[in-house]
């Protein structure tokens, strides 16, 4: 596994117009993809600074720090349910939250912070607040991943006896995932999340499993997570 890790911060157009004034977090996973097109897998970008710009403009959403998490050659790996992924999911919760709430003015309660990604990032979002709702109180599950390593992540819920964690789930799917991602909404509505409170999902019918797909439809889970 890596040692090094590249990430980036990006911060809301007033962040140093009001020096006491606190930002929910967005963390995503993929960032190679998500603002730049020069580094984004087959050159095109999630355009998350235009998006997050234009809905605190429209007043839709409030202003918000996003911090971008690269991934690297454990991909697969680390972001599944697997020993490495332990290790990005400890590393995300230990290292890098921490560095970013030290550095930045964040709000870093769980209900102020989200992480969303999308395919096998969708899963990673899924898992990590599954298993850590007390850091992550919303995750963005857009076209996951949801079969992998034996279906894994509905095994985690069939498994689970406890009370109702406190999260707000965001679940999408384009023609990609249209079984297992009805499964999964169906699933958590059986546990009692409820639609419009603390689940919103979204099926884009005829939507192909890219970025530029997954651009589009960003907007959703931002304003359903940091509605003004």
């Amino acid at each position: 596994m890596d040692t090094k890790r590249d990430f980036f911060v990006w911060l809301p157009p007033a962040y140093d117009e009001n020096v006491s004034r606190r930002y929910p977090v967005l963390y995503m996973h993929d960032g190679q993809n998500l603002i730049d097109p020069k580094v984004a897998y087959a050159g095109k970008d999630w355009q998350v600074d235009e998006t997050v710009n234009r809905l605190i403009k429209e007043y839709k959403i409030k202003e918000i720090i996003v911090v971008g998490i690269y991934n690297n050659k454990n991909r697969l790996d680390e972001y599944s349910d697997t020993e490495v992924g332990a290790k990005y999911r400890k590393f995300i919760i230990e290292e890098l939250k921490p560095f970013v709430d030290s550095k930045y003015r964040t709000l870093s309660e769980n209900n102020n912070n989200a992480i969303i990604g999308s395919s096998m990032g969708g899963l990673a979002s899924f898992i990590i607040a599954w298993k850590h709702p007390e850091v992550f109180g919303m995750a963005g599950c857009m076209s996951s991943s949801f079969y992998y390593n034996d279906e894994k992540a509905f095994k985690m819920i069939d498994e689970y006896t406890g009370p109702k964690k406190h999260i707000k789930f965001y679940i999408d799917h384009g023609e990609d995932g249209l079984i297992r991602g009805q499964r999964m909404f169906c699933k958590l509505t059986q546990l009692g999340y409820v639609i419009g409170t603390d689940l919103d999902y979204f099926y884009a019918r005829g939507a192909e499993h890219n970025e530029t797909e997954w651009a589009k439809r960003l907007e959703r889970p931002l304003i359903f997570f940091f509605r003004r």
